[in-house]
């Protein structure tokens, strides 16, 4: 069984136990609130350890850059810095739908898909609501659930992959959201089709389902589900993208969510007025107008991705099968140990126990050059 009785009573001790020091103090929630700790950035390494070369594979972030055209959008925007943005992003809701085959009122963006999570959790859960996820996945829905006073019921993957079946089994009355991530960061592993397809019928219709399609550009593999052409006959279905990953955008922060119009209108009471900048709205608009750069980056994502997931089964190490840019394999001893070891090599990569996978190590795709720096030192941090 769940521990959701545990889970549950440390929210009862954390409404209790304000945080903070002194008169200064915080929501109780926050009392199981840990602070996201992102990848290390190249800077801070550089400066902390004395190295001239740094390669950072650690963020997911896309190694060829955005698009040119992004680029110039931006730079034609920088005119209008002064003036706030449109609040809704009309023209990109405009070419977005048109190039998604959805309806402008089925769109609503944020400063990346994680505002989107911390919206969702804040519009739909009151205290004490569960909210259903796979163990491990992406930490921030957990991180946001405990931020509302929520519990997250967690249910164990198998070989790395969303076990639907149990957590269907995990559904209560108190449940409230539902998150898939597909592909599953850490883990980058998909659900195949059919099974999602049957998951989201059974899922009851007043429990909203997020199915976080974060990396969905990447993915190559034919047993994968189209979640948007079944938004219309499942009004409690959210489907979550973002431009931070595959066209390069990530710091400018933007992503967005297809969905019914209802929940669009309950996440708007919600959000920011001027929640995704100009030069993000631009930006975005701009690497839709740039279809090449998207396939260049898929292709050389896929090839790189197996040559070298192969080259670290070679060296004798469990891969997760992945469709995303970055690949979790397990080491010898832990996560850290290697991490670290890799670190004073200046490669920077994320240790699973940071992730809820101990023991292993996920490095995300970077060049082919970069992917060979790795590959090398993590010869030398095994040995």
């Amino acid at each position: 069984m769940l521990t959701i009785v545990k889970q549950a009573l440390a929210l009862v001790k954390s409404e209790v136990s304000p945080v903070g020091t002194g008169s200064i103090l915080g929501r109780g929630s926050l009392a199981h609130v840990d602070r996201y700790v992102p990848g290390k950035p190249i800077e801070e390494v550089e400066r902390e350890l004395g190295l001239s070369r740094v390669v950072k594979l650690a963020s997911n972030e896309n190694a060829y850059g955005c698009s040119p055209k992004a680029v110039a959008a931006m730079t034609e925007e920088m005119a209008r810095i002064p003036l706030y943005p449109e609040s809704s992003s009309p023209a990109l809701a405009r070419k977005l739908a048109a190039k998604l085959g959805v309806r402008e009122d089925q769109l609503f963006f944020g400063n990346g898909s994680d505002e989107i999570i911390s919206l969702l959790a804040r519009a739909f859960l009151e205290p004490g609501d569960e909210v259903v996820m796979a163990d491990p996945t992406f930490s921030r829905y957990e991180q946001n659930v405990a931020i509302e006073g929520g519990v997250a019921v967690k249910v164990p993957c198998r070989d790395g992959v969303h076990d639907l079946d149990a957590m269907l089994g995990a559904l209560t009355s108190k449940t409230k959201l539902v998150f898939v991530c597909n592909p599953n960061n850490p883990t980058g592993t998909t659900v195949g089709a059919e099974p999602l397809r049957a998951f989201i019928e059974r899922v009851p219709s007043d429990v909203v389902l997020v199915v976080d399609e974060a990396y969905y550009e990447y993915v190559t593999a034919e047993d994968y589900l189209q979640t948007l052409p079944i938004l219309d006959t499942h009004p409690n279905l959210v489907v979550l993208r973002t431009f931070s990953k595959i066209y390069g955008l990530a710091g400018l922060r933007i992503g967005y969510a297809a969905l019914h119009p209802d929940v669009a209108s309950i996440l708007h009471k919600v959000r920011g007025p001027f929640n995704t900048s100009r030069l993000a709205q631009v930006a975005a608009l701009a690497s839709l107008d740039d279809p090449d750069f998207v396939a260049m980056c898929r292709a050389q994502n896929a090839a790189e991705r197996d040559r070298v997931a192969r080259a670290l089964s070679d060296m004798g190490l469990f891969v997760y099968p992945s469709q995303t840019n970055f690949l979790l394999f397990e080491v010898p001893g832990t996560g850290a140990a290697v991490a670290e070891r890799l670190l004073h090599q200046g490669v920077i990569v994320r240790a699973g126990e940071g992730l809820g996978v101990p023991g292993t190590v996920r490095v995300s795709l970077g060049t082919p050059e970069e992917n060979d720096v790795f590959l090398q030192a993590l010869v030398q941090s095994l040995n």
